[in-house]
């Protein structure tokens, strides 16, 4: 295996570097590019794809004969490659495209199907969370930990809003109207990785979504496991990268699985 100590201070780097290209676009960014993909929610621009080319031409020099993983759509994984790069250039892109300073550059490493490494730089703050397998979680260098709120009418939750899959909309917002009732309020930032970036660092004490991707998902979710956080899927199972469902916090866990659970699979 790789040495990751060295690797994760090399994708640090190649975050800082590709972050201040965004922060650059952002500030200049022409409303009349935007793209869509899938629907007319799901949102792409020239400055997704550009950061996520010069992440991906980066990454195969760190690691050769490497796979990628990526919402774009850039490079692709075949079943032989041992490492595999799971990539969203820019996590948060709605809120790139209307000037609100909330989105993220998102990589996870996998070895064996097994995410390693987790990176997720919060472009606008400057802010790098980072995690290597068997080791402590960090924004910038300095260790972080998950919230020690053990209830949860005293906790503050994230979640967000599905672009699809919407037969499970108004279960869904049952499950948001308990949470309400159950706690000190909920947050929708608009990038799952700053969620669970701010899961690990102990902003929110749970975060919870469903119709999610891989990219999403990856490093942010391993950066709260390496926090002493807990990751499952709606279920308490381990289905949560590719699954499309995911719970992530500290001590509340179980309260909101419960809740989650109790509305869900009804």
């Amino acid at each position: 295996m790789i040495p990751l100590a060295a690797l994760e201070k090399d994708v640090i780097q190649l975050c800082r570097e590709v972050g201040a290209f965004i922060r650059k676009e952002a500030a200049e960014f022409d409303r009349s590019k935007i793209e869509f993909k899938e629907g007319f929610n799901n949102l792409v621009s020239y400055v997704d794809k550009e950061a996520e080319f010069r992440l991906v031409e980066a990454l195969k020099k760190f690691v050769p004969a490497s796979g990628f993983v990526t919402e774009e759509g850039t490079a692709d994984a075949t079943k032989d490659q041992e490492y595999i790069w799971i990539i969203d250039p820019l996590d948060g892109t709605t809120n790139f495209m209307h000037g609100l300073p909330v989105f993220a550059i998102s990589i996870a490493l996998a070895y064996k199907n097994k995410v390693v490494l987790g990176v997720v730089y919060d472009v606008s703050n400057n802010d790098c969370y980072h995690a290597i397998e068997n080791g402590q979680a960090f924004c910038n260098d300095e260790p972080i930990r998950v919230s020690s709120v053990s209830q949860l009418q005293e906790s503050l939750l994230a979640t967000g809003f599905p672009y699809y899959h919407l037969d499970k909309r108004d279960v869904y917002l049952d499950i948001i109207k308990l949470f309400l009732e159950e706690t000190h309020g909920i947050r929708r930032l608009g990038s799952a990785a700053m969620d669970l970036a701010y899961v690990a660092c102990g902003r929110m004490d749970g975060f919870f979504e469903y119709n999610l991707n891989a990219w999403d998902v990856a490093a942010g979710a391993f950066i709260v496991q390496q926090a002493g956080g807990k990751v499952t899927d709606f279920s308490g199972g381990d289905n949560f990268l590719h699954g499309g469902e995911l719970i992530a916090a500290g001590a509340v866990h179980a309260q909101m699985q419960e809740v989650i659970q109790s509305r869900w699979f009804k």
